[in-house]
C-alpha cells in the first residue's frame, strides 16, 4: 500500500520515538516573530544554549507592529518587542526580516515569497496558523513557546503522529464563490472540533484549480476546523510558483522540483477518513456566532435556539447570539457593520486586493462604515503600488495601511470599539479577538467584505457586484 504525503514527510523526519509513544521529529525550517519567541530566547540563554541551526531559523515583525507610524510604535510594550526580536537575531545569527528590509509582513506570507516554505519539508511557527504552509504539501504546525525553545536549541519537536483525513471537493464552484468560502463551508460541516487529533489532506478538482495563493486561504484556516495541519499535494502549479524565489536552490532546481513532487500522495494511498464534497453546494458563506464553524449561506437566516437538536446545542446557539446581539431566525443579509477589515494572513496578499479592485470601482464605502485594506507584506504592498491598487481603495473610501497582522487579532493600535460589528476577511471570530472584549465578528471573502463596506451591512456581493458570470479565483 502507497503512502499519504503526511506519511511520507513525517517518516522522512522521524529522528526517533519516545517512550510515551510521541515521535522525536526534525524540524526542516522555523519560522519565529516578536509576540512568542522572547521568552523562548529568555530560556536558550537561561540555559547557556544557542541556536543549533540559525540557518533554518526566519525571523520576522507582525503582531504587534502598527500599519501607520511604523517606525515609532506608540505603545511601548511593543517597541520593546520589536527591539527584543531585533537583539536576538543579532546574537543568535538568525536571518531577520525587518521594517527596513522590505521584505517584513505576516510571518505566512513572508516564508511562501521568499521560497522559504518548500514541499517535503516540516515547518513549525510559535503561531496557530502555520497550516498555511501546507498549501504546498508541507507539514507545518503551530507550536507553543516551550517548543520555541526546543526547536531553537535541537531543532526537533516531540509530537503525536496523526491521523490523515482527505477532504475532496469536486467539481464547479459557483460564480462569486472563493476559496474562503470552501474552507468556511468545510469548517461548518465537520465543526471546530472535528479535525482534533488528524491532518487534513484538501483533494478534488476544487484544490487542484485552485491558484496557490487560494490553496494558502484553504489550509491556513485548518487550525479552525481542530485539525493540526493541513496540506494540498505539490503539483506543477507549486513548482512554478517557487521557481526562481530567493531561498530556492535555483541552480539545480529540475532535480529539486522532481524531489518535492516525489512526496505527493501516492495514488493507493491509506487514509483513516474520506470525506466528499460537492463544490456546487458550496455559497457565499458568513459566519454569525462565535465561532467558526458558526457559518451559513448569504442566503440563510441566523440559528434560532428553538430549532436546536439538543440542550448544548441550544446553550451554544444562545450564548452565541447574546454576544453577538443577533435576532434568531433573521437574515443574516442586512445585518449593519461599522467596520470593514480586509488583509490577514488567511486573505492579505496579491490575489484578494486584484480581486477587490476589480469591482469597488466607482462604489463608495458607506458614511457609517470604517474600511481598512492591509497588505500582508512590504512585498504585496509593492506590487499593489505598481499596479495602481491603493488608490482604487482610496477612492472607494478605504484606508491604505502598512503591512502587519492589523486588525486580525489586534495587538496593535487597529482595533474594534466597543460593541462595533466588523466584517472582516480574517480567520477568527472569538469573543474580543479584534481588541474589544465586547467586538463582534463575522468572517467572509475579502469581496463579500468589500460588499458590506459598501452596503453598509452583511450583503450577497454577487447581487451588488453582478458577479453571475465570474469565477471563483482568490
Amino acid at each position: 500500500m502507497g503512502k499519504s504525503l503526511f506519511q511520507k514527510v513525517w517518516d522522512s523526519h522521524r529522528v526517533g520515538t519516545l517512550g510515551d509513544g510521541r515521535t522525536q521529529l526534525f524540524i526542516g525550517t522555523h519560522l519565529i516573530h516578536e509576540v512568542t519567541s522572547p521568552q523562548a530566547f529568555g530560556m536558550l540563554r537561561d540555559l547557556g544554549l544557542t541556536v543549533k541551526y540559525p540557518q533554518r531559523t526566519f525571523a520576522t515583525i507582525d503582531h504587534i507592529v502598527p500599519t501607520e507610524n511604523q517606525d515609532q510604535p506608540a505603545d511601548p510594550l511593543a517597541a520593546e518587542m520589536i527591539e527584543a526580536i531585533r537583539k536576538n537575531c543579532d546574537d543568535f545569527g538568525v536571518t531577520y526580516f525587518d521594517l527596513k528590509s522590505g521584505k517584513q509582513g505576516i510571518v505566512h506570507v513572508v516564508g511562501p515569497e521568499q521560497g522559504i516554505t518548500q514541499p517535503g519539508t516540516t515547518i513549525a511557527c510559535g503561531d496557530s496558523h502555520t497550516a498555511t504552509h501546507g498549501a504546498f504539501g508541507a507539514i507545518a504546525f503551530g507550536i507553543g513557546t516551550s517548543q520555541v525553545r526546543d526547536i531553537l536549541a535541537t531543532q526537533t519537536i516531540a509530537l503525536q503522529e496523526l491521523k490523515v483525513r482527505r477532504i475532496e471537493v469536486n467539481g464547479d464552484l459557483r460564480p462569486g464563490v472563493y476559496a474562503k468560502d470552501v474552507i468556511l463551508h468545510i469548517i461548518r460541516l465537520l465543526g471546530a472540533n472535528g479535525g482534533i487529533g488528524y491532518a487534513y489532506e484538501y483533494a478534488g478538482d476544487v484544490f487542484e484549480r485552485m491558484s496557490m495563493e487560494e490553496r494558502m486561504t484553504v489550509c491556513n484556516m485548518s487550525i479552525e476546523g481542530g485539525a493540526r495541519c493541513g496540506y494540498i499535494n505539490p503539483d506543477e502549479k507549486t513548482v512554478a510558483y517557487l521557481k526562481g524565489r530567493p531561498y530556492v536552490d535555483n541552480a539545480n532546481f529540475d532535480e529539486t522540483a522532481a524531489r518535492w513532487l516525489s512526496f505527493a500522495s501516492d495514488a493507493d494511498a491509506h487514509f483513516d477518513d474520506i470525506v466528499k464534497i460537492d463544490a456546487a453546494e458550496i455559497e457565499p458563506t458568513v459566519t454569525w456566532g462565535i465561532s467558526p464553524d458558526a457559518g451559513i449561506s448569504i442566503s440563510e437566516n441566523i440559528p434560532d435556539p428553538l430549532t436546536a437538536k439538543s440542550p448544548e446545542e441550544k446553550a451554544s446557539i444562545e450564548e452565541a447570539l447574546e454576544y453577538m446581539k443577533l435576532p434568531a431566525g433573521a437574515p443574516i443579509e442586512g445585518v449593519k457593520i461599522d467596520v470593514a477589515f480586509i488583509g490577514s494572513c488567511t486573505n492579505g496578499r496579491i490575489s484578494d486586493f486584484r480581486e477587490v479592485a476589480k469591482y469597488i470601482k466607482g462604489h463608495k464605502v458607506a458614511a457609517n462604515v470604517k474600511a481598512i485594506a492591509v497588505p500582508g507584506s512590504q512585498i504585496v504592498a509593492i506590487q499593489c503600488e505598481q499596479e495602481g491598487l491603493p488608490e482604487i481603495f482610496r477612492e472607494a473610501g478605504f484606508e491604505w495601511r502598512a503591512a502587519g497582522c492589523s486588525m486580525c487579532l489586534a495587538m496593535n493600535p487597529d482595533k474594534l470599539i466597543g460593541d462595533q460589528l466588523c466584517a472582516s476577511s480574517s480567520n477568527r471570530n472569538f469573543k474580543g479577538r479584534q481588541g474589544s472584549p465586547t467586538g463582534r465578528t463575522i468572517l467572509m471573502s475579502p469581496v463579500m467584505v468589500a460588499a458590506a463596506a459598501i452596503k453598509g451591512s452583511v450583503t450577497d456581493a454577487r447581487e451588488l457586484f453582478d458577479l453571475s458570470e465570474t469565477s471563483a479565483v482568490a
